[in-house]
């Protein structure tokens, strides 16, 4: 996929993974929409790379279509990555009880309703676009997680909504094959984002040591070169790939 021209948007790109695949949708040509609930990180992510910010919840129809339209002024919206996410750990009984409801609801509307959103209303955009000389009009790139697989105790609503996600991907390329438009999705493993910045070194650097190679934290633009990998090669279409250094999750 030719990137020069088009447009792209990502959301979570305040931070993270989200912030390393916009400077490298940036640098690949694409003008770039960062959509964050942090408006400060959004603003700041997209004035490093010249393009345009756009704040709001991913679960929210107005900012994400507000997203959608800012990203296909600038050029035709050609790629769109799902990088919002939260993980919150609790377990389904636990010494304070039952797993609670609203933090379960909240994981799911966050991780899966919010990257629907992305996915239904960019896609519905990128029907539109003219086609390019294969045929291709866009690409949507969401953002599962190994836990889809390899959940780990005090995961299930994290695990349940990037399953989800996993889930999602298949029937949605089926669809939007016949305008063109793939949907490919990335499972991370242990990358080194904000979240990790949290714990402390040592613990870092034991986590660090699981995958078996590389052993050490994923690099954001590990993960952003990925999705130019995926924009690159229009083969890649209905799957899963998992970004892991063949690591696999133990229970805890």
């Amino acid at each position: 996929m030719e990137l020069r021209g088009a447009s792209a948007l990502v959301t979570g790109g305040g931070s993270g993974l989200g912030a390393a695949t916009a400077r490298a949708l940036a640098e690949a040509g694409a003008r770039v929409v960062v959509l964050d609930i942090n408006e400060g990180a959004a603003r700041d992510v997209a004035a490093a790379i010249g393009g345009a910010a756009i704040p709001g919840d991913v679960a929210e129809e107005a900012p994400m279509q507000a997203a959608v339209e800012a990203a296909a002024a600038l050029g035709p919206l050609r790629v769109a990555v799902a990088c919002a996410g939260i993980a919150p750990a609790a377990r389904v009984a636990g010494r304070q009880g039952p797993h609670d409801l609203a933090l379960f609801e909240r994981v799911v509307r966050v991780n899966l309703v919010g990257t629907f959103n992305l996915l239904r209303l960019a896609a519905a955009r990128m029907t539109s676009n003219p086609p390019m000389a294969d045929g291709e009009r866009g690409l949507v790139v969401t953002t599962a997680s190994i836990a889809a697989e390899d959940g780990q105790i005090g995961q299930c609503a994290y695990a349940a909504s990037k399953g989800g996600v996993a889930a999602l991907t298949l029937p949605a390329a089926r669809e939007l094959a016949r305008f063109g438009v793939r949907v490919v999705t990335l499972a991370p493993g242990l990358f080194h984002t904000p979240l990790m910045d949290t714990l402390t070194p040592e613990a870092r650097e034991s986590l660090g040591k699981m995958p078996l190679f590389p052993a050490r934290l994923g690099r954001p633009e590990e993960f952003a070169r990925m999705v130019l990998a995926v924009a690159a090669n229009p083969q890649l279409n209905g799957t899963t790939i998992r970004l892991d250094g063949a690591l696999r999750l133990p229970p805890a």
